[in-house]
């Protein structure tokens, strides 16, 4: 029997229950603006080591929790151990980011990827949720993630980080039977990786759709929400007799928070370009939101952070559903004394 809660206050603003202070956390609040980090992903050797070692994994994990008030923590991994799972190859080359040895480049390529079992090649990641929810001891609740198979398939096609696409919209556009064969994989893959990270102890989960922004308004629809749907109809929402919140978040993706609203999600994350108070219009309360202070705020001096931070609260508004967070990752260069005087601020209100 896993300890009880004794933060909630994060489940139940997505749930949009009553809190008594609007819930912080911060996407990549583990990582490289931390020193402490630098130390540990130098003793790791490599990034994927650090992320297959359950010990330093929870370690980073539970690093920011040390120095900031913050009401979540979020397993430390990343977006493409799944495309890495089906054998595409991922490494990390020095300042170039992921990149794969093995990218999709064909028809026959996508036939062959396998749905890996997250017990069996992904195994790591659930001996690392597990070890960081015993670690959390019911401190704070722990949000498992994935990417979405849209910004899977972008890496996966790409063989890497792209500017123009251009390889993946052209299998988009050229090869949409093979396109929708390898997000339905993927979709598959993604849907029973969140479901054994809730088995081993995951209390929320998001997934990120980093790439989502680029596609027109009819193809976002039909190569990535209905990927995401497909997801959602498939999550486990409840274990050990608690409901499992589901966040979605696509960057880039204001203008189509309603329809991810209609997904049956709990929560969505907003980005720094669209209001909260429009997000709130457009979703028409159904639910919860996520955001969306611009990361670049950091940079400032504490005055002005407390005041975008007072500003990201005005604009939600009253009413319970307000999760706040950057509107993207944090940046590699920011100060984290700059982040613990965001966290007082949003709790300050």
């Amino acid at each position: 029997m896993s300890a009880p809660l004794k933060n909630d206050t994060f489940i139940r603003a997505l749930l949009k229950q009553p809190v008594d202070r609007t819930p912080v956390w911060i996407m990549r609040q583990a990582g490289r603006y931390l020193p402490e980090y630098k130390e540990v992903r130098a003793q790791a050797g490599d990034f994927m080591s650090l992320c297959r070692s359950a010990e330093l994994a929870c370690e980073v994990t539970m690093q920011p929790l040390r120095r900031f008030d913050l009401d979540a923590a979020i397993l430390f991994s990343d977006i493409l151990t799944i495309p890495d799972a089906m054998g595409l190859g991922l490494h990390f080359e020095a300042g170039e980011g992921p990149k794969f040895s093995n990218p999709i480049k064909s028809a026959a390529d996508v036939k062959a990827l396998p749905i890996p079992d997250p017990n069996d090649e992904l195994q790591y990641v659930m001996n690392a949720v597990s070890l960081i929810r015993k670690t959390l001891d019911g401190k704070v609740p722990l949000i498992g993630f994935s990417g979405s198979p849209w910004t899977l398939a972008s890496y996966m096609v790409e063989g890497g980080g792209t500017k123009d696409f251009g390889k993946v919209k052209g299998m988009m556009f050229s090869d949409p039977t093979s396109m929708h064969l390898m997000l339905d994989k993927t979709a598959q893959s993604v849907t029973s990786y969140l479901n054994a990270q809730i088995e081993a102890g995951a209390q929320a989960v998001m997934v990120f759709d980093t790439w989502g922004g680029v596609l027109s308004h009819e193809k976002y629809k039909e190569f990535s929400l209905q990927y995401m749907q497909q997801i959602v109809d498939g999550l486990k929402r409840t274990h050990d007799g608690q409901t499992i919140p589901v966040t979605l978040f696509t960057k880039n993706g204001g203008q189509w928070l309603g329809d991810m609203a209609d997904t049956g999600c709990d929560g969505l994350g907003v980005d720094w370009t669209t209001d909260l108070s429009r997000a709130k219009e457009l979703t028409k309360g159904k639910v919860a939101l996520q955001g969306n202070l611009d990361p670049s705020v950091l940079y400032a001096d504490d005055d002005t952070i407390k005041a975008e931070v007072k500003k990201v609260l005005t604009s939600f508004g009253d009413g319970p559903g307000h999760v706040f967070n950057l509107g993207h990752g944090i940046h590699q260069h920011i100060n984290p004394d700059r982040v613990k005087t965001l966290v007082d601020a949003v709790h300050a209100g």
